[in-house]
């Protein structure tokens, strides 16, 4: 029995994990007035938060054609894999995991379960990378999936952003919310939790920073834990430093750009944490 893994690249995981364990990764589409780009391949992500503040007309995403995942599935079908995990961002945040449902379905001859995380980011791809790991050891699906479940439940993804600016272009924030948000420089702070988006707000930069720690500090005992920003890399690692003394995992912790996917929502200068608390 072989196990394979696929997602999507909303799932920000570190391109030597997903060489390490052959995990399978379909990109999104970013679309412009000029046209579309897929996600991590045809447009970097330094390129597009370098540019996302001086588009006139804010960049859309759309996800990947429901032959894409066919095609992905077959593919590894045909590389001698048995059966087949699909693992997405939330559908609660984006078309993408439906359209992997529909693909499964209407697949011949292998076995292919989607699994929802009820998460974004890093939240979706420590739960992608544990599914690997448990597949190269040789766990059975029915093992594995009932493991991605609890670890969903105790996945968590927060973030402080820089501005609502982004959260009101693409429509996730009414204006008037947004407009005074800005007037009172207020930060606002997301989390998201089994498929659940909360904002939160502060009234500076620095006091969103103290909610982060705050969030990080209620969680209790981390069982694994990955530092994400949209272009603000030195800003995550002020984050890092800052966490030491809370949870000592974070030294080693990943620090990944978020996919423009979801930096095109909320902006550059964002940073936050993913983590999964204890058992």
């Amino acid at each position: 029995m072989t196990i394979k893994i696929v997602t999507d690249s909303t799932c920000d995981l570190p391109s030597e994990i997903i060489e390490k364990y052959g995990i399978t990764v379909i990109p999104a589409y970013i679309n412009f007035t000029d046209g579309s780009f897929l996600d991590g391949i045809e447009i970097s992500r330094k390129e597009f938060y370098e540019k996302l503040p001086n588009y006139e007309t804010p960049p859309t995403t759309s996800a990947p054609a429901i032959g894409t995942f066919a095609r992905a599935y077959k593919k590894l079908m045909d590389e001698g894999a048995t059966k087949i995990i699909s693992i997405h961002i939330s559908s609660t945040l984006s078309g993408i995991y439906n359209v992997a449902v529909l693909s499964a379905e209407a697949m011949e001859n292998i076995v292919v379960k989607t699994f929802d995380p009820g998460n974004l980011s890093l939240g979706t791809g420590l739960i992608v990378e544990a599914a690997a790991k448990m597949a190269e050891a040789g766990k059975s699906l029915e093992e594995i999936l009932s493991k991605l479940k609890d670890l969903a439940q105790r996945t968590y993804t927060f973030a402080a952003l820089d501005t609502l600016k982004f959260l009101q272009r693409s429509g996730r924030i009414s204006r008037l919310k947004a407009g005074f948000g800005s007037l009172l420089q207020i930060k606002p702070v997301l989390k998201m939790n089994a498929g659940q988006v909360a904002m939160e707000a502060a009234r500076t930069s620095n006091g969103a920073i103290r909610h982060l720690l705050n969030t990080l500090q209620s969680l209790g005992p981390i069982e694994s834990i990955a530092l994400v920003h949209t272009n603000a890399g030195e800003r995550a690692e002020l984050l890092r430093t800052q966490a030491k003394q809370m949870c000592a995992q974070i030294a080693d912790a990943y620090s990944m750009e978020v996919t423009p996917v979801i930096g095109s929502h909320i902006g550059p200068g964002a940073v936050g944490f993913v983590a999964i608390k204890a058992s």
